[in-house]
């Protein structure tokens, strides 16, 4: 049974986070404002019996689950009858996808639906077309006995990307069980999950919260040679979606990451509804085909390799959702923050528009 709202988790103590992500939000959108006002006239409708667009559709997203029927969109062609050609291109930190996003860099991203919330509130043209991950991080540890966030007090935990989402869902069910994030756990914030892998191969780090891909990364790391030698055994911990069920009384699925549309195209509605069915496509392949889906990822994100990424493929909850459908999931999602982090999401919530 859903729990009811509201779901909110207080602030770290003084509010440090808040002006921190605050200034962020800000200081990543002032060089945009200019390109903002010009936008509209820039803009294309597409429409399905005209002539396809005169460059290449761009699609872009991070190193990790959410990107890989993206991989699989730029190189199938199946966008044909929309664009010349399709290109896929990385961003490999939330910096680099806010910055992006403002200044016309790609014309559809994957991102975490909370930076697209943000976004969106700070005038940003986006839409959310669909949600397509619910879920993929996990409490990676050397000691197998430990379950629970609650067997994590005291210890040292790696956590990428400050502030976004792998720390933002950590506290927000910290703070749920009574615990508080700054205090009773010792956060090490690194700049991705990359460097997090590191510390934990070198066994500089006990425990690190990861998402897949990385995590199925390191778990063949450290059962390789030379380096099982140095990390000898690592293990799944904490599945923050099933802890996401258990804490809040849900069901064990988070609207963690999805796709929008930015830009000038981003209102265009018939080429919405073309990419997103062509998402929704291009992932039930990937989910059917993990090998030649990792073989094919690997080849456009270098830093992933096959079997990492064939491993990430099975049990991902990673389903097509529109954005509407998912909007009641989206909200309590976004209210848990506005309650305790409200510029997270741009200190309210999207109004019906930001809903493709």
């Amino acid at each position: 049974m859903a729990s009811r709202f509201p779901l909110s988790f207080a602030p770290p103590a003084g509010g440090s986070s808040i002006r921190r992500a605050r200034r962020r939000a800000l200081l990543g959108l002032a060089p945009a404002l200019g390109l903002l006002s010009v936008a509209p006239a820039r803009a294309r409708a597409f429409d399905a019996a005209a002539a396809p667009l005169d460059r290449p559709l761009i699609l872009s997203g991070p190193p990790a689950t959410v990107s890989y029927p993206l991989v699989h969109m730029a190189d199938s062609g199946v966008l044909a009858d929309v664009a010349p050609q399709t290109r896929f291109q990385l961003w490999q930190n939330p910096d680099q996808l806010r910055a992006w996003a403002v200044r016309d860099g790609a014309d559809f991203m994957a991102m975490p639906t909370n930076v697209a919330a943000n976004l969106y509130n700070q005038g940003v043209p986006l839409r959310l077309l669909d949600v397509s991950t619910w879920g993929m991080l996990w409490l990676v540890t050397r000691d197998e006995s430990r379950r629970t966030l609650a067997d994590f007090q005291g210890q040292e935990i790696a956590m990428p990307f400050r502030s976004d989402m792998p720390d933002i869902l950590f506290s927000l069910l910290s703070v749920r069980l009574g615990l508080d994030p700054k205090r009773d756990f010792s956060l090490r914030y690194v700049p991705t999950p990359f460097d997090a892998i590191q510390l934990l191969l070198t066994r500089r780090a006990d425990h690190a919260l990861l998402p897949e891909p990385a995590v199925s990364m390191v778990l063949r790391k450290s059962e390789s040679f030379p380096v099982s030698v140095v990390a000898p055994a690592l293990y799944r911990g904490v599945d923050l979606s099933q802890a996401w069920g258990r804490i809040l009384d849900r069901d064990p699925r988070i609207p963690q990451a999805g796709m929008a549309a930015v830009g000038p195209l981003h209102a265009d509605v018939r080429l919405a509804d073309r990419v997103r069915r062509a998402h929704a496509d291009s992932l039930a392949w990937c989910l059917a085909h993990p090998q030649a889906c990792g073989e094919l990822v690997a080849r456009y994100i270098p830093m992933l390799t096959p079997e990492a990424v064939a491993d990430s493929i099975t049990g991902a909850r990673e389903r097509v959702v529109d954005a509407r459908a998912a909007r009641p999931e989206l909200e309590y999602f976004f209210n848990g923050l506005l309650g305790g982090q409200p510029a997270l999401v741009g200190g309210r919530l999207p109004d019906d528009r930001f809903y493709a």
